[in-house]
């Protein structure tokens, strides 16, 4: 695979205060997350390949947020590799902001972006990542509402993934592990946002889930 391009996209997670709009600031278009691990060790280690990155990540999204900014910050790429990451906010604004979410319209709203895709690129490698929290900061002031809430739309994200047959990438089980190692704030310093060591890790799980599944060719 030369000379694809790789497209980010989510929300806050993926974001990383990158830049936003048309910019020639090479130094910031990617941001600060794990997209930015992804693209400085996969450019770094495969020159010869022109891999392209583009992050569209944009901080604060739900799943129809995405929807409704689809057509230009997916679908105008066309993407021959897409990653996803969303669902943390459609927990957040129900349980904190009075935004009741509806699990079927999340996951009707999710398949339909994930169709549109596969309609305009039908090669295209789509990666459905697992939305992930740990019981601290927010969250855990509310535990047992926004773990409920938070594994009913993990497993929305599970089955659109299954129903569309593209890639799930779990990361829920990951983070528990990792707590193991050390205190959850070492990894995800509110209960949603990754720290440095969160999103290395991050990185690497993505980077690993991909080869294993030639997704690079």
């Amino acid at each position: 695979m030369q000379n694809r391009l790789i497209l980010f996209q989510g929300d806050s997670i993926t974001d990383g205060n990158r830049i936003k709009g048309n910019t020639t600031d090479l130094n910031h278009q990617i941001g600060h997350s794990y997209a930015y691990c992804i693209s400085a060790k996969l450019g770094a280690e495969n020159p010869q390949k022109g891999y392209r990155f583009v992050n569209r990540g944009i901080s604060g999204n739900t799943v129809f947020d995405l929807a409704k900014r689809w057509e230009e910050d997916c679908l105008s790429f066309c993407p021959d590799v897409l990653s996803i990451l969303v669902g943390v906010n459609d927990v957040h604004y129900s349980i904190f902001a009075d935004r009741k979410v509806d699990i079927k319209a999340f996951e009707d709203t999710y398949r339909k972006i994930i169709g549109r895709m596969q309609l305009v690129n039908p090669q295209a490698k789509i990666i459905l990542m697992e939305p992930f929290s740990l019981c601290l900061g927010g969250p855990a002031t509310q535990w047992d509402a926004w773990h409920s809430l938070l594994c009913d739309i993990q497993k929305s994200v599970a089955a659109v993934a299954e129903q569309t047959g593209v890639y799930f990438l779990p990361l829920q089980k990951m983070f528990d592990e990792l707590c193991s190692r050390a205190d959850a704030s070492y990894w995800i310093w509110d209960g949603v946002h990754p720290t440095e060591n969160g999103h290395w890790m991050l990185a690497n799980a993505w980077l690993g889930f991909v080869e294993q599944n030639g997704i690079l060719g």
